[in-house]
Order: C-alpha cells, then sequence, then structure tokens
C-alpha cells in the first residue's frame, strides 16, 4: 500500500512538476524497458531490395494484426539509416528466425559494411531477401505507416508465406532463448 504523500515516479500519481525532471524520466524509461523484457518475442531480419543493393534489420517489434485482410506490423528507429529506404520501397519480406540462428540476428543488429555478404538467401517475388534457414518468411506489400513517439510503425499486407516445422529464435530479458512446448499442451 502506498503511503499518503508519496509519489510513483511515471503514474498518474505523480504530478507535472515531476514528470519533467530528467532523473525521474530516466526512472521511468528503465522500468518501462525492464517490464517489456519480461514479454518475450519473437525475433525477426525485415529485408528489401534497394537502388544500392539490399537492407535489413533484425527486430522484435513485429506482430500480426489482421487476418482479413492478412496484415503485419512492426517497428523502426526514426533514427535508422535504413528509415527512408524503408518508407521508399513497396515490398519487404519478414524473416522469422529459427532457433539456430543467433548469429544472424546478432549480425543484423549491428552496423556492418554487408550484412548480406556469406548469407544464404534467395529473392522472392517481390525481390526481397528470404534468408535460408528460417522457421517462415512472410513478404509483404506496403500498407501504411504511421509515426509513433521514436519510431515508425510499418503496415504491411502478406501477399506470401511459407514456413517450415522449426522451433523460434526468441527474445526474453535482455537474452536469445528457444522456445520449448509447455507441459500442459496446446493452447486453446
Amino acid at each position: 500500500m502506498r503511503r499518503p504523500g508519496s509519489r510513483v515516479a511515471g503514474s498518474a500519481l505523480a504530478d507535472d512538476a515531476d514528470m519533467n525532471r530528467q532523473p525521474q524520466a530516466a526512472v521511468a524509461q528503465r522500468h518501462f524497458r525492464d517490464a517489456l523484457a519480461q514479454f518475450a518475442t519473437g525475433v525477426t531480419i525485415i529485408t528489401a531490395s534497394a537502388a544500392h543493393g539490399f537492407v535489413g534489420f533484425t527486430a522484435n517489434s513485429f506482430n500480426s494484426v489482421s487476418l482479413q485482410p492478412p496484415l503485419v506490423i512492426w517497428s523502426l528507429a526514426r533514427r535508422s539509416r535504413s528509415l527512408a529506404i524503408f518508407e521508399g520501397v513497396e515490398h519487404y519480406a519478414v524473416n522469422v528466425l529459427a532457433h539456430d540462428q543467433i548469429g544472424l540476428a546478432r549480425r543484423f543488429s549491428r552496423p556492418h559494411t554487408d550484412r548480406f555478404a556469406g548469407v544464404a538467401f534467395r529473392l522472392g517475388a517481390s525481390n526481397a531477401p528470404l534468408i535460408e534457414g528460417c522457421a517462415a518468411w512472410l513478404e509483404c506489400r506496403h500498407n501504411a505507416l504511421h509515426p509513433a513517439g521514436d519510431h515508425m510503425l510499418f503496415i504491411g499486407e502478406v501477399i506470401s508465406t511459407a514456413h517450415r516445422p522449426l522451433p523460434p529464435l526468441v527474445w526474453h530479458s535482455g537474452r536469445y532463448r528457444v522456445s520449448r512446448p509447455h507441459p500442459e499442451g496446446r493452447g486453446d
């Protein structure tokens, strides 16, 4: 129970003056990130063809939006060097990484002269790279773009999919992990 007169940083209980102080904002951001770290996500590499070659980056900010029509969403930081390229392409691919592709996840999450050098891939129907060995691939047509805080949200209409029965790579609590079936079985 909260004591009378105490404040909780980052909540409606803190007054506006507290919210504008830098130390409080930094604490709130760290708490926000720590809370989000408890949510397990899959790991993807978003790829596209560009005028100078291919672009791609590791993303765990990926999710489904709609089954009819089939839509997915992902985000990219506004400070990303690839932002203008992804804003300008009509098609891209979502490569859902398999449990044994940690090296690729790391490679595409860091600056690299040519992230695709030595990476086995084929071009999909829309010329976006489909990385070999993934658990799933979704080829998408750009549908919508929305600014949201320090990121841009991309919504894509899925035009083609393929998958293999492989365990996916998972990101949870700041670490790569492998998912395992729960002993209670399938979800309802």
